[in-house]
């Protein structure tokens, strides 16, 4: 069974900030958010760059992001704002989406597009501060879908609502749901409206998913904070740890405060004391889409390695 160990990664980019998601083009140019505001691009020549925000809200936090065609941006922002922002390849940021239903959106983690257009824009919780939704059995995250029609929220109850990534297919909406510890999917109604949730992957003691990927065998790669896990999920709910980096200890313990309710947003950074950084993003790229790069919370590069099995295009691959 394929695994890699922490000598098999190699690294780039240079004096990134919380580089939590990671989105790769055929060109070789790789896509990060930037807590500095704004967006880091490692070039495929190994430069990095910055693109800052321009006229940033006080406390602007880029979290998840979409790259779109013409290379602009939409960001969702984790800072005390939230929303959805569109950024300007020059950096300039307008609002996309502040409110839903008439009321204002909370910090807000991911937003991504699919092939149809259609823009994905996930809300872990709607508790302020977020840290409160941490606990085992809460569930309040939420997924909104814009189109031509508008915005409106087609799932709710989510156990914390991380990356949310319509798969290849295009037939389902797949969501990591950190706090319920499990991968979750609906398939998506011609109007764009969501069918009965599915849980595709539940895992177990130290994993809490956060960013994942698909592959061309109809694999799903996830990767968790705390315990800095990359999980290959095949398409019959198999599970392998392809790599893992974490103290023993730290994960007991932090498994241990989640039983019993006592789990902190200091738990859940416990992997950010590792050389991985607490894994949050993952991403497969290169010329043959068999490099997957991965990003984290505390890292200050992107750590990569080489996959037997390539990466599904993803929807930005020609951007």
């Amino acid at each position: 069974m394929f695994s890699v160990d922490l000598s098999d990664l190699t690294y780039l980019g240079e004096n990134l900030s919380r580089p939590e998601c990671v989105l790769s083009t055929r060109s070789g140019d790789i896509f990060m958010p930037d807590k500095r505001g704004g967006i880091s691009v490692v070039r495929a020549d190994g430069r990095t760059e910055l693109i800052l925000g321009r006229n940033a809200p006080q406390g602007f936090m880029p979290n998840g992001f979409a790259l779109l065609p013409g290379r602009s941006f939409l960001i969702a922002d984790l800072g005390p704002d939230g929303g959805v922002w569109h950024m300007a390849p020059d950096g300039t940021l307008t609002p996309k989406l502040m409110e839903i239903d008439g009321k204002h959106l909370e910090p807000t983690n991911f937003v991504g597009i699919d092939a149809h257009g259609r823009t994905w824009i996930s809300v872990s919780t709607r508790l302020i501060p977020r840290e409160g939704s941490m606990k085992k059995g809460h569930a309040d995250g939420y997924i909104i879908m814009l189109d031509a029609s508008g915005a409106r929220i087609v799932a709710e109850d989510i156990g914390f609502t991380n990356e949310a990534i319509v798969d290849p297919t295009g037939r389902w909406l797949y969501v990591n749901e950190t706090i319920s510890r499990c991968t979750s999917r609906f398939e998506i109604q011609a109007d764009g409206s969501l069918g009965a949730k599915e849980v595709f992957a539940q895992y177990g003691a130290g994993t809490f998913p956060d960013g994942f990927a698909f592959d061309a065998e109809g694999g799903l790669w996830t990767v968790s904070v705390v315990s800095n896990r990359v999980i290959r999920v095949t398409s019959d709910g198999k599970q392998h740890i392809v790599l893992e980096d974490c103290d023993s200890a730290a994960v007991d313990a932090a498994e241990a405060a989640f039983q019993n309710g006592t789990y902190t947003r200091a738990h859940l950074d416990l992997g950010g004391k590792r050389p991985l950084g607490n894994l949050s993003g993952i991403a497969f790229g290169g010329a043959d889409l068999k490099t997957v790069y991965l990003g984290s919370l505390f890292g200050s590069r992107i750590a990569s390695f080489r996959s037997p099995v390539a990466g599904a295009p993803p929807v930005q691959w020609e951007f």
